[in-house]
């Protein structure tokens, strides 16, 4: 028994050996096919360029209020912080010196008519006399002439008693513009006078308010030439600015382009562009930081790619992996000077119907043979794998 039992072992051992390899033959498939990438077609396009920049909020208005008389303040006629209206009081400054001048000048006014009358008289009564030669002619002229500088007298009189009734008004010191009035720097019994450099108070419109933005003056003359080259346009609907807080949020309603500064900072090398906001409910104050979205124009013909596809050489130039007629890759290197939302701009480097790769190029080669399909945020195949593979993924 001992002599069968070998070969029944070794045949079995054989058919195993020869089943499993007969398994193994079955199981090979076909040669992995071209890698897949995902590409899009570029596609020029209309697109609007806005860029964000710093500022800061100033009034729209801004009163200071000085007293233009001398006096020792009596009253202050307002709470700190309040909106006044323009006219309205504020400040009242002892009026007893003006009052006492008012009267002086109105005596001097009266006394003025009554010289008048009397030189008046003494002129008719010379004119008379010197018919009958009994007054030469040089008398009959001096009254005359006393009689016109009585009248002058009397209108000097009354110029001067306007002055001081000027002046008697100013004792009540009046709001300029309407508007929410700061601090008051001086009290009840302070003494103020008309040549003094510190003011009262402030008073400052705040709606509508301005934003002051500071930009580069060579952008700004980037932009400049890009229009008149025709390559960007402007309409007034381009004339809107948006506007970010302090605290990151957006503040709701937009703001309008009022005009450019025709100076440039020589220390900064930039200019200031003023824009003009709504602020109903007072949430925009004076010297706020705040950033700023400008619309520069709009870009006819612009061509978009996206960022993810853009790499960077060893020279720091922005390129992009583009399929070929042959489909083969080919390494572009591009001039984008900006972006746009998620997209670089592309000026140069790129035309209409170029194929770009946005995905599975990662690891392949420039001249490598690929398989390109549409990109899809939805489907994205496994980088450098064949179909299949990432299929079975």
């Amino acid at each position: 028994m001992v002599k069968y039992a070998a070969p029944t072992m070794l045949s079995a051992f054989s058919l195993l050996l020869a089943s499993c390899g007969g398994g193994g033959e079955q199981q090979a498939g076909p040669p992995p096919g071209p890698p897949q990438v995902s590409v899009i077609e570029v596609r020029p396009q209309s697109v609007t360029l806005s860029t964000e920049l710093p500022g800061r909020t100033s009034a729209y208005e801004t009163s200071e209020v000085r007293p233009q008389v001398n006096g020792q303040v009596l009253a202050r006629l307002f709470q700190e912080g309040d909106t006044v209206r323009a006219g309205q009081p504020l400040y009242r400054i002892d009026p007893a010196p003006y009052q006492a001048q008012v009267a002086s000048a109105r005596a001097a006014v009266a006394r003025a008519r009554a010289a008048i009358a009397s030189s008046q008289a003494l002129a008719r009564r010379y004119g008379e006399l010197v018919k009958i030669n009994a007054i030469s002619r040089q008398d009959l002229e001096n009254a005359t002439t006393s009689a016109q500088q009585a009248q002058a007298d009397v209108a000097a009189q009354q110029a001067a008693l306007r002055t001081a009734q000027i002046d008697l008004g100013r004792t009540t010191v009046r709001a300029a513009i309407s508007g929410r009035i700061g601090r008051s720097t001086f009290t009840t019994g302070a003494l103020v006078t008309a040549a003094q450099t510190e003011p009262l108070s402030v008073i400052q419109r705040l709606d509508p308010i301005y934003v002051d933005i500071q930009q580069s003056s060579a952008d700004l003359l980037k932009l400049r030439q890009q229009i008149l080259a025709g390559q960007v346009s402007r309409d007034r609907a381009d004339a809107r600015v948006r506007l970010k807080l302090e605290d990151g949020t957006s503040y709701g309603p937009e703001g309008t382009l009022k005009f450019t500064d025709v100076t440039v900072d020589p220390a900064t090398g930039s200019q200031t562009i003023r824009a003009v906001f709504p602020n109903p409910r007072g949430l925009l104050l004076p010297g706020m930081f705040v950033r700023a979205e400008l619309v520069e124009g709009t870009r006819s013909n612009a061509i978009l790619v996206p960022q993810r596809a853009v790499t960077r050489d060893e020279k720091g130039q922005p390129v992009v992996m583009v399929v070929g007629n042959d489909g083969k890759l080919q390494p572009r290197v591009l001039t984008a000077p900006r972006t746009v939302g998620q997209d670089w701009l592309v000026t140069a480097g790129l035309k209409p119907g170029d194929k770009v790769v946005v995905e599975g190029a990662q690891n392949l080669q420039p001249g490598t043979p690929v398989k390109a399909v549409p990109f899809s945020e939805k489907a994205r195949p496994a980088q450098g794998q064949p179909p299949a593979q990432a299929q079975a993924k």
